[in-house]
């Protein structure tokens, strides 16, 4: 009698037990041929490379008893099986809830193929685990702030009240210290917590790291933007006037915004602040001043919801350009330099954080050669 041939496709990174509880179920179905994303697709879809390249993955998941054949997916987008697809001829093609889609779905009951969606559960007497939550629980976020940096600090909003954007982005890189995405903050987290968050309340965790980032004596008070860029995932716009902690917190997770921004924002590295750097050494505070960076932030905010690149990019630059004019150390000739051969390249610009080093925070339509890209934590 013969043994119906069962297909499934993924990324298959970082193998954790919710995966292998997947497989032994699709196995039940038949011989289970198993196939994977390519090293190139992956970092394409997802921004990051894999923790192990396509033959780690076909070595890991070919020792599996349950797996009869490992095939690596020559193709490329969320559908880059269809070519291994058409050479398998499988009986049954199975995904979990989280890899199912209309048009995966479409595409596979029209090759005359039995389609199924497995609910997410794990092994008798184990805990629940997806590739997502094991990220999550193992790396310390960073934070990017797109526009209105300064203004979480009250003798800036003091002058005029305004939004701070924020993003909280996974480490995909080795990121520099003293990069201006608040990796001082995220030293106090990692030395309290670890490599993982706490799950309580976001913003009770938010004012216990901003306090304890900010002990009583401290000269200079870290901006509760930091703490918030960090444990908040997504996007946020954080509204201050004239007080240490902003009046509202807005979170947008909608995948589709994200993937946008992540597709159209890149960081290029300055190199670290030099010791001694003090940005408030030259500083020239005003309300008109204060009123553009306010006034550049809301745009930036609407310029993202709308998915409005060219207004992202204009009112980025206007945002760095009002920080620019309140404090002037935040640039140098160095950064300049750097960004010059590639500037007509790119639709909008700003320095990481308080500026002096750190990375340049780039929108562009497209990923050039020298462009880190971004993972944003969901």
């Amino acid at each position: 009698m013969k043994v119906p041939k069962v297909m499934v496709s993924g990324c298959f990174d970082a193998l954790h037990p919710g995966h292998i509880a997947f497989l032994e179920r699709a196995a039940d179905f038949g011989d289970l041929f198993v196939c994977i994303g390519n090293d190139a697709n992956v970092l394409q879809l997802k921004n990051r490379p894999t923790y192990f390249n396509e033959h780690e993955r076909t070595y890991l998941l070919s020792a599996l008893s349950v797996v009869k054949e490992v095939k690596i997916s020559k193709g490329f987008g969320q559908l880059d099986f269809i070519e291994e697809l058409n050479e398998i001829v499988p009986d049954y093609f199975v995904v979990n809830e989280d890899g199912h889609s209309e048009e995966k779905q479409a595409l596979i009951e029209s090759s005359g193929v039995q389609y199924i969606v497995l609910e997410r559960t794990p092994k008798e007497g184990l805990p629940a685990r997806s590739t997502t939550q094991f990220r999550k629980d193992t790396e310390m976020p960073f934070r990017i702030d797109l526009a209105g940096g300064w203004l979480d600090q009250p003798f800036v909003s003091e002058h005029c009240p305004g939004p701070v954007i924020t993003i909280s982005i996974l480490p995909t890189v080795n990121f520099n210290l003293r990069s201006g995405m608040a990796s001082s903050t995220r030293n106090t987290a990692l030395s309290l917590w670890g490599k993982h968050l706490p799950s309580q309340d976001t913003e009770q965790v938010a004012k216990l790291l901003f306090a304890a980032d900010n002990p009583p004596g401290k000269k200079n008070v870290s901006g509760s933007q930091d703490a918030i860029g960090i444990v908040f995932p997504g996007l946020n716009r954080l509204d201050y006037a004239n007080d240490y902690w902003p009046q509202g917190i807005t979170t947008v997770l909608d995948e589709d915004t994200l993937l946008w921004l992540e597709h159209h924002l890149f960081l290029i590295p300055i190199g670290p602040r030099e010791d001694g750097f003090e940005v408030l050494d030259e500083v020239h505070l005003s309300h008109d001043g204060a009123a553009q960076l306010a006034d550049a932030a809301k745009n930036v905010w609407m310029s993202i919801l709308n998915k409005d690149l060219n207004g992202l990019g204009r009112w980025m630059t206007a945002s760095f350009r009002a920080q620019c004019q309140l404090f002037p150390l935040m640039t140098n000739e160095t950064a300049e330099a750097i960004l010059k051969p590639i500037e007509s390249d790119i639709l909008g610009f700003k320095i990481s954080g308080a500026g002096g080093g750190g990375y340049w925070v780039v929108v562009s339509e497209y990923k050039l050669e020298s462009f880190i890209p971004i993972k944003i934590r969901r």
